[in-house]
């Protein structure tokens, strides 16, 4: 087990302002002042800096003072979904009258805008349509919608190519020229800026009075914010901080969509000692299975339902879905890693650095979870094909530190004009189509470019620590601190520790996790520990001690809270 100790400068203001250990986190962290923690909403960068932004408000204004048709143009994601029922709930309340979604399903039209979408709108005739979550790509899709006479305003997050669409409007914090400092904002980030700057802007021209209707307040959409951003995987930087802190603080008091607590409650998480990470690891993948497996309009309906009853019979929907999802998952999973076991098994073929892996038979809406699991396991970048049309292959794809996903590409891309058909998506994460006969020579060219710039040592899993606790630390109150200090996430880690402890007792819950009782070397204090997804050829074990690395939880059973282990990974002490 390689371990390696996360450092940072102590700070007198940190020592003064936090507990000893959340101060040591936070300087792990880079935190040097206590207002880069501090989550308050005035802290939050205003959207000024956003370019194209006027002109997408002014664009909007226009299409509210007209009652305008407002088509909202979103993806198959969770991200997508919480930016679709952002901008149709907030447009409603800004007095839309005239306003609908359209989500490309995967298996039809494929992601963002494209021309058949445009053609299928093109029934519905909207004279405005809104991307969000996509669009900073599709080229075809605007020109085609500008030859029908329909305006198009661009709101994504995703790495802008050399060129840009030549749409109305964009509003990207990653399209050139654009100064807002926080490039990672989440695609329902972006949208609700947009709708702030709306809504201020119809403020300011007196139109809510003038419609006899009240402003909305933009907080109300935060659940929808926070959820999005977790669920997306983008780098915790501190305005997407206060974003999810404060989302997590409304679903927390109850103040959520009926949807979301809906989603909430048949993944058997209480609302109101929400953790950022449940949003991720409960909530998303619910969503994200209508996506994956049917059509994303039953998420966002669930979403935008405000009718509790309704909310309940969708969320159970949805729940279904997410479990067939984790059948197939499996299955895929197995699959995967049987292909890699005999590859790792073989005299004369050594582990490629990047994996890229494809087979007929296998679900293209969950070829992204099982690159992320086989990403994990064999801690390299990894490629996950599925059939597409009956030539063309849809890959999702999921990178280490150190490698970005996107770059790769477009280097491969460039490098061999005509292997890759399109692709898109950021350092950690990307999906691309390619031809099926050509699989083969992309896999090559991968690699190549994978052999000059991901080095060696990227490739030797490393987990990172906070350090060793001591009897003192290794408290519950200091679980509970550490969750009061987050929200973590991508980039903002939560805090991991690592030591030694004496196995006490071992055995198997839910056919794959490990739970155990863990004494401490010095004290002979007992704690339980849980150890999920273990290697079931390695746990359980006879050793007598093992090395760790893990987090403090909470365990809640009963309304009785008590410290837990949650562990990442695990050595036996031979």
């Amino acid at each position: 087990m390689s371990v390696r100790l996360r450092v940072g400068s102590s700070n007198a203001a940190l020592d003064v302002a936090f507990d000893p250990l959340v101060a040591r986190v936070f300087a792990h962290r880079g935190i040097s002042d206590p207002v880069q923690v501090d989550y308050q909403l005035k802290n939050l960068l205003p959207y000024h800096q956003l370019k194209g932004i006027e002109s997408a408000v002014a664009l909007l204004v226009h299409a509210l003072e007209a009652q305008q048709h407002i088509v909202i143009v979103g993806d198959f994601d969770c991200d997508g979904a919480t930016s679709t029922s952002l901008a149709m709930l907030a447009l409603g309340a800004m007095g839309a009258k005239n306003v609908s979604y359209l989500v490309p399903n995967r298996f039809d039209f494929g992601y963002g805008l494209s021309t058949a979408l445009v053609d299928y709108a093109q029934a519905i005739q909207p004279d405005l349509i809104v991307t969000v979550d996509n669009g900073i790509a599709s080229h075809e899709g605007v020109k085609r919608a500008h030859e029908l006479g329909i305006k198009v305003v661009v709101t994504d997050h995703h790495l802008a190519a050399d060129t840009l669409p030549e749409a109305d409007a964009i509003v990207n914090p990653n399209q050139p020229g654009c100064e807002f400092p926080f490039k990672s904002t989440a695609g329902v980030g972006v949208i609700f800026y947009v709708m702030s700057a709306l809504r201020r802007q119809l403020q300011t021209q007196g139109w809510f009075a003038q419609q006899q209707i009240a402003a909305p307040n933009m907080a109300q959409y935060l659940d929808l914010v926070a959820l999005g951003t977790v669920a997306d995987l983008v780098p915790m930087e501190h305005n997407n901080r206060i974003l999810v802190a404060q989302g997590v603080a409304r679903i927390r008091a109850g103040k959520a969509r009926p949807g979301l607590l809906a989603l909430l409650n048949v993944a058997k998480r209480q609302h109101h000692n929400l953790q950022a990470s449940d949003l991720g690891f409960s909530v998303g993948p619910r969503l994200n299975a209508a996506g994956r497996l049917d059509d994303m309009s039953l998420g966002i309906e669930c979403l935008l339902s405000d009718n509790e009853q309704i909310a309940n019979q969708l969320a159970q929907e949805l729940d279904e879905l997410n479990a067939q999802r984790r059948n197939i998952e499996a299955d895929m999973q197995q699959q995967a890693g049987n292909i890699l076991t005999r590859l790792e098994a073989s005299q004369d073929k050594v582990m490629p650095k990047c994996v890229c892996l494809y087979h007929p038979d296998w679900h293209q809406g969950v070829v992204g979870i099982v690159a992320s699991r086989i990403k994990e396991k064999w801690h390299r970048p990894a490629l996950v094909f599925a059939q597409g049309d009956a030539d063309t292959l849809k890959g999702s794809c999921r990178s280490i530190a150190g490698f970005h996903l996107r770059d790769a590409l477009a280097a491969v891309d460039a490098r061999n004009p005509g292997l890759i058909i399109k692709f898109g998506g950021h350092a950690m994460a990307a999906g691309l189509s390619i031809k099926a006969d050509h699989f083969g020579d992309f896999e090559d060219a991968l690699n190549n470019y994978a052999q000059e710039h991901l080095a060696d040592s990227l490739l030797a899993q490393e987990w990172r620590s906070d350090g060793e606790l001591s009897n003192q630390e290794l408290q519950l109150n200091q679980a509970f601190l550490l969750q009061q200090a987050g929200p973590w996430g991508q980039g903002f880690e939560e805090p991991t520790f690592h030591g030694r402890f004496m196995v006490v007792q071992q055995r198997i819950v839910g056919e794959k996790h490990l739970k155990l009782v863990l004494a401490d070397l010095q004290t002979g204090e007992l704690v339980d520990a849980i150890y999920f997804n273990i290697d079931l050829a390695v746990w359980p074990n006879t050793c007598e001690q093992a090395d760790l690395v893990y987090r403090l939880d909470i365990n809640e059973f009963r309304g009785r809270q008590s410290l837990q282990l949650m562990v990442q990974h695990m050595s036996p002490v031979i």
